[in-house]
């Protein structure tokens, strides 16, 4: 019998590829988006598509709007998306993000029973999120142990993080040899309502410089007045 994963799921590139991967080691998987009323909300219709695709038990999209505290790009649309690399943490950071995220993933994991969550986060190509950190994920779940019913009774969680140390090109090869249609995706911090990228934002850069050092073909849709950033 498979065992039951929580995997978040936000419809970019790399929650895609650690959804494939979890199919891929049998896991049966129950995918959460979150729906933070986020500026590229094309991203929950590519969520649904790569649920389809890849043959998630489940997928739900949680309510929680963040932009009524702002204090990001993707959440206050008066603070413009960055368009060139910056110094520091950009601020397309979103506060706790992945701390919400993984705790509404814990909430769910501990109602299907489930001992195993995935998150798509990365420490080698990424803009600098402290919330995107081994030591991060590893903090996490150490809480996590202690905060539930379930670790309290034996049922201990663990946070799988397979992209942790990956470079973005390793992430797109695998995904393409676990059969990822890096079509269906959105990454863009700023894409359209039909899900077409900018070209330009840092997660535009990252994603496109992934398919050029893996010497694959980019699938990404873009704006008909994209100028790339390379």
């Amino acid at each position: 019998m498979s065992k039951k994963a929580v995997v978040l799921l936000s419809g970019g590139l790399d929650s895609a590829t650690v959804l494939a991967i979890a199919r891929h080691q049998g896991y049966e998987a129950y995918c959460l988006s979150l729906d933070y009323h986020q500026r590229h909300r094309a991203e929950l219709d590519a969520a649904q598509q790569i649920v389809t695709a890849l043959g998630a038990a489940m997928h739900r999209t949680a309510q929680l709007d963040l932009a009524m505290f702002g204090g990001s790009a993707l959440t206050d649309a008066s603070i413009a998306v960055p368009e060139m690399p910056s110094e520091g943490i950009p601020i397309t950071y979103v506060p706790a993000r992945n701390t919400i995220m993984l705790s509404l993933a814990l909430a769910w994991a501990e109602v299907l029973e489930a001992q195993d969550i995935f998150i798509g986060v990365n420490a080698l190509d990424y803009s600098g999120y402290p919330d995107c950190r081994g030591e991060y994920v590893r903090a996490f779940q150490d809480m996590a142990n202690l905060a539930t019913k379930s670790a309290i009774e034996g049922r201990t969680i663990t946070i799988h993080a397979p992209l942790i140390d990956m470079t973005k090109a390793q992430i797109v090869t695998q995904g393409v040899a676990l059969g990822v249609d890096y079509s269906l995706t959105v990454s863009c911090y700023q894409a359209d309502e039909r899900g077409r990228a900018c070209g330009v934002c840092d997660s535009c850069r990252l994603r496109r410089q992934g398919f050029v050092a893996a010497g694959l073909a980019d699938p990404t849709r873009y704006v008909e007045t994209a100028n790339f950033a390379e």
